[in-house]
């Protein structure tokens, strides 16, 4: 099976053994080569979507889903090539508009595990009023975000999470945008799950996307990750030495300490949350990350500790909770309304006679 199977034969698929999301899934063991398909796969050497590629081939046969209730949506954009490197349905929709896409599929089949593929450009420009509104319904959608700060495909614009001052071919003396922090923005929405990762680290990377395909509802994952052409270096700074004191690893349950000597932590400062020195703060002031807190002002306070130079940049998981996700309770609807209307011909055919009618001049 490959991604170029027609959409008929998807309709068409039968049921086996079923997750407790529903998703049909197998007893026969998967490997990593089970999810990879025939296409070459095309990005620039050094590119950090070879590494989420790995990543996802690695652990998904842990998920037991049968391929073919897999499917990956994209858009446009480097990242959006990723369907075709996986052997799964897949769907390479129009620019920005990859939620809608996600959105039908996850509403109308209950048996499709449904991710979507897109980039900080597609995301968060052209697709932003798509993709706020897809966290907002909770769609039970992954939803993984590349973010390379660029526009790369196209050649080297700054994208919507460029940092300010950015010098690229659009913006040649420094871009004057404040830059979107995509993980404030998911928890503005409502996000009922909210991840960040960097593509090189693949421990921390691997338990984020989890984390995120085992929930129901929509999970944005942020990946940070390099364009070698024409961002190179982007997140260099949290590869390097002295990444310890900037990268803020977040785990639920745990103090938020961080640094190589847990000589940082987080507090709380008014309605919001800083950085301050442990060694001047007693254990008690030191946050205890919970991710399952309803609101999700807190998650939020924790995501403006971002910086856009990198001097602090929280990574894990920010939000995790449970709530009544748009497709279940869209099907919920639908039946309920053939229950009541069980005679589907004469409905439609009062609507079609009905005296709703107007005339225009």
């Amino acid at each position: 099976m490959t991604t170029t199977e027609s959409a008929d034969t998807l309709v068409g698929l039968d049921l086996g053994l079923t997750s407790l999301s529903g998703v049909p899934t197998t007893d026969e063991p998967q490997k990593a080569k089970d999810y990879t398909s025939d296409q070459e796969v095309r990005w620039c050497p050094g590119c950090g979507d070879y590494v989420i590629l790995n990543t996802i081939r690695g652990f998904l046969p842990e998920l037991g889903l049968r391929r073919e209730n897999v499917v990956f949506v994209s858009g446009i954009g480097c990242s959006s090539r990723f369907p075709y490197y996986m052997n799964t349905y897949g769907v390479h929709s129009i620019h920005g508009r990859g939620p809608t896409f996600a959105t039908g599929l996850a509403t109308a089949r209950e048996d499709l595990k449904v991710f979507l593929i897109t980039g900080d450009g597609d995301a968060l420009s052209i697709g932003g009023n798509h993709l706020i509104h897809t966290l907002r319904r909770n769609v039970n959608i992954t939803i993984l975000l590349f973010n390379n700060r660029i526009y790369g495909l196209t050649k080297g614009q700054y994208s919507p999470t460029s940092e300010t001052g950015k010098v690229t071919k659009s913006t040649p003396f420094g871009s004057l945008d404040n830059p979107f922090n995509p993980i404030s923005l998911a928890l503005g929405a409502e996000a009922t799950f909210v991840g960040r990762a960097l593509d090189s680290d693949r421990k921390g990377l691997t338990e984020v996307l989890q984390g995120a395909m085992e929930h129901r509802g929509s999970a944005l994952v942020e990946i940070l990750q390099d364009c070698p052409v024409f961002n190179d270096g982007s997140f260099d700074l949290l590869r390097k030495d002295g990444a310890d004191s900037r990268i803020i690893n977040v785990r639920h349950g745990e103090r938020i300490v961080f640094g190589a000597e847990g000589e940082h932590c987080v507090v709380r400062s008014g309605f919001g949350l800083e950085v301050a020195k442990t060694a001047d703060v007693s254990a008690e002031q030191i946050v205890v990350h919970d991710a399952t807190q309803a609101d999700s002002s807190y998650a939020f306070a924790l995501s403006r500790l971002s910086e856009q130079d990198l001097s602090h940049f929280p990574m894990g998981i920010f939000r995790k909770v449970t709530k009544p996700t748009y497709d279940d309770l869209a099907r919920a609807q639908v039946a309920e309304a053939r229950q009541s209307t069980p005679n589907d011909t004469a409905a439609l055919q009062s609507l079609l006679r009905g005296r709703d009618t107007w005339s225009v001049d």
